[in-house]
């Protein structure tokens, strides 16, 4: 868009331009009316005064008798030359061509002026877009890597991670609960693909390494439509692991805590089997995971396909959906917007937090690992959801909302904590960021999402730095 003092520098530079060729014009026609009247003028003269003395001379003739004599005619010695004449015709000629070409020259400035207003009022796209700064790394060392879910909360973070790091990633979502918003900043990249599609559906493409993280994973999506859910974790892992095997990719499923059911063990090991209830509301998602799970062991053993599963705990951070029914993301905007924070059931149920950072590196590390079992990735930190909701609220500063419990929801977990040894031993990770620092990322991350749905425009992209790759402790 024109500044307001760029439009009047235009508007004055066509007005003086277009001031000035009607000056000359106006010049030119008078020079030209003035010598064409003088013309006028003194051959009218001249012509009175040949008649005038033609009379005379005739009067005087006949007066003297000699009527009848021949009249000579007198010689016009007071009329304009013919080359004046002439040369007066030639110089209106040029004035009248200087006119034609002046008009010409002002009609292609005006045009071009208003082809270049045209062109910066239409604001073309940029002809270049900047990019966070990556790692370079040769052929060697770079690999080619898939995420199904890649423009989702956790996939949209571990895009980030990964084309930090230097890596050619192709981020596959068929915009369920993902976003393109999520990672619009990568847009563009020669290391990046962002492609529409569903994983229920075959996809080929040549990778190294494929991340499975597609499937709706909070209990508003995943129950919406719990057979598209089940056939996401059935069907598309099937497809995956059989680009896996065509191609020779590792592949890692992003499993879950929920496999572990309402768990009667405290905390909960790769080896607990889990407490499930296989028809409940929760069952297509927490059986569709066991069965993804059953299906990396199948073609693990029988077609040798690389295989990593990470069991993920309670995780958050920017990027959550506003709406997705999470203990996090209800509570926040809640203590915000100062409304009741509502907690189902008693709150004596226990929940374990981890940031979504530590999560993302917990996947890399066990991707780039030689361990084929389960691993638990989550927090230990274990709280009541009562105390949750007060945390979150004194971290809001100035809010007033109140908690209050609602009936508890069905097949609820009364206990969930990461044992997380293996991970330890394993692939030497343990999470780095405390629940209160990543409370306070979230906390804001809501708070500018809140502001920018009020304003109802788009915020400027910020690129990674509110994911919060850049913080650790």
């Amino acid at each position: 868009m024109l500044s307001p003092r760029r439009v009047l520098l235009r508007n004055s530079t066509s007005f003086s331009m277009a001031t000035r060729g009607a000056c000359a014009a106006l010049v030119t026609f008078f020079l030209i009316f003035v010598l064409i009247t003088n013309t006028s003028n003194k051959s009218i003269s001249n012509s009175d005064i040949y008649e005038k003395n033609s009379e005379n001379r005739m009067r005087n003739l006949d007066e003297e008798g000699q009527g009848d004599v021949p009249v000579v005619e007198l010689n016009r010695n007071n009329a304009i030359p013919d080359d004046t004449v002439s040369s007066l015709l030639e110089r209106i000629k040029v004035l009248e061509d200087e006119l034609s070409s002046m008009r010409t020259r002002m009609d292609d400035a005006e045009n071009r002026e208003g082809n270049a207003v045209n062109d910066e009022m239409v604001a073309p796209l940029p002809t270049t877009k900047s990019f966070p700064s990556v790692r370079y790394r040769n052929e060697e060392t770079r690999k080619r890597i898939l995420i199904t879910g890649g423009a989702g909360f956790v996939g949209s973070h571990l895009v980030d991670k990964l084309m930090l790091d230097g890596h050619e990633v192709i981020a596959l979502d068929n915009y369920f609960t993902g976003r393109k918003k999520n990672i619009e900043h990568w847009i563009g990249h020669p290391n990046f693909e962002m492609v529409h599609h569903d994983v229920v559906n075959p996809y080929f493409v040549e990778v190294d390494q494929i991340y499975h993280l597609a499937s709706p994973a909070s209990p508003p999506h995943y129950m919406y439509n719990p057979v598209k859910t089940i056939k996401t974790n059935t069907l598309g892992t099937i497809n995956m692991l059989g680009l896996a095997k065509r191609v020779k990719a590792t592949v890692l499923l992003a499993s879950t805590s929920e496999v572990y059911g309402d768990p009667e063990v405290h905390p909960q090991p790769e080896t607990y089997w889990g407490h499930v209830n296989t028809i409940g509301p929760r069952s297509c998602y927490d059986e569709g995971k066991r069965v993804a799970e059953s299906l990396m062991v199948a073609y693990n053993k029988q077609e040798n396909v690389q295989i990593r599963i990470a069991r993920i705990f309670n995780t958050f951070g920017p990027r959550m959906h506003m709406n997705d029914g999470r203990v996090v993301s209800n509570f926040i905007i809640q203590a915000l917007q100062d409304k009741p924070i509502t907690i189902y059931g008693n709150g004596t149920q226990t929940r374990s937090f981890q940031y979504v950072t530590d999560l993302v590196d917990g996947l890399i590390k066990l991707m780039n690992s030689n361990y084929s079992l389960p691993v638990n990735i989550g927090n230990p930190e274990e709280h009541t959801i009562g105390q949750f909701a007060t945390i979150i609220r004194d971290l809001v500063p100035g809010s007033t909302s109140e908690i209050v419990n609602q009936e508890s929801q069905q097949d609820d977990p009364q206990q969930r904590r990461p044992d997380i040894r293996r991970a330890a031993s394993e692939i030497e990770w343990k999470p780095q960021i405390l629940m209160k620092d990543g409370l306070l990322k979230t906390i804001e991350y809501f708070r500018a999402e809140i502001d920018r749905n009020k304003r109802g425009g788009k915020p400027i992209p910020e690129a990674v730095r509110l994911s919060g790759l850049e913080s650790r402790r």
